[in-house]
């Protein structure tokens, strides 16, 4: 019991695992739709095409997150527009829009002599470091994108799997694709600046990847990825703690240990039946 209950004497713990809980949920509630639509990709390109809005913000003496909410959504728009309009699949899109908003973000700083944010703290993140006021703000959102995911479940499943069949009985594929990517944008944005880039991708797609391998159906998919998210972040942490290690990177370990597990255990289904 003293193994458990150490670390929660102290508030910086007690708020990083409440983080790590609200990430792993917020990141299951949009990773399951990356990982079906195979959109791996974004997560890492996203904190990443950011960076102009967190200069610009810097620059006009603005909020650097709003600045970088800015920055993903005009980024979400970008790929939806190259991929829609050019005909190119959306990995090839990512691509595209995110070294050129990265490359812009890097143009606007040589620019800006005076620079001094530290961006490490917006970029890599720190679970140790959370606020109060982070876990308020991560609340709010995962409850936001929650709702809008939930009211337009059935309607999204049909444009990523079927859109000439959703087109043709008139639901907005084009609007529905954005609406995804933004929510995506929102949520990497989000959990970068709590938990670095590093964890925030791996919660998008290593626990919704182990996820994918057990689940039969969506919700399914999303609960389990959330659990497994969960789990690997509290495993994470505690062993972060005990270990003095980065409690970013271990997280990103016990949670890959997790995947291949899944992994193991959908190939002894498969053998089995």
């Amino acid at each position: 019991m003293d193994w458990l209950t150490d670390p929660l004497q102290f508030d910086f713990f007690l708020r990083a695992l409440a983080a790590v809980v609200l990430v792993s949920v917020l990141c299951a509630l949009v990773g399951a739709w990356v990982v079906l639509r195979g959109l791996s990709y974004i997560g890492d390109a996203m904190s990443h095409a950011v960076l102009p809005g967190i200069v610009g913000a810097f620059l006009t003496g603005g909020n650097l997150l709003l600045g970088a909410l800015v920055a993903a959504v005009l980024t979400a728009l970008g790929i939806g527009a190259v991929g829609q309009r050019s005909g190119l699949k959306q990995d090839s899109a990512i691509g595209i829009v995110f070294v050129g908003m990265f490359a812009l973000g890097v143009v606007m700083l040589s620019r800006a002599p005076t620079f001094t944010t530290d961006l490490s703290n917006f970029l890599i993140g720190n679970p140790l470091g959370v606020t109060p006021a982070d876990l308020w703000g991560a609340l709010g959102v995962t409850v936001v994108v929650g709702a809008l995911l939930t009211a337009v479940q059935k309607e999204l499943l049909l444009a990523s799997f079927d859109p000439t069949e959703a087109r043709a009985i008139g639901l907005p594929v084009r609007r529905l694709n954005n609406l995804l990517l933004i929510l995506i944008g929102l949520v990497v944005v989000l959990t970068v600046q709590l938990v670095g880039t590093t964890l925030s991708v791996s919660l998008l797609i290593t626990s919704s990847a182990a996820a994918r391998l057990l689940a039969r159906s969506l919700k399914k998919m999303i609960g389990l990825a959330a659990l497994l998210g969960t789990a690997g972040g509290v495993t994470g942490l505690y062993l972060s703690y005990f270990l003095n290690t980065a409690p970013g990177a271990t997280i990103v370990l016990v949670n890959t240990a997790l995947f291949l597990l899944a992994l193991l255990l959908r190939r002894r289904e498969g053998e089995s039946s």
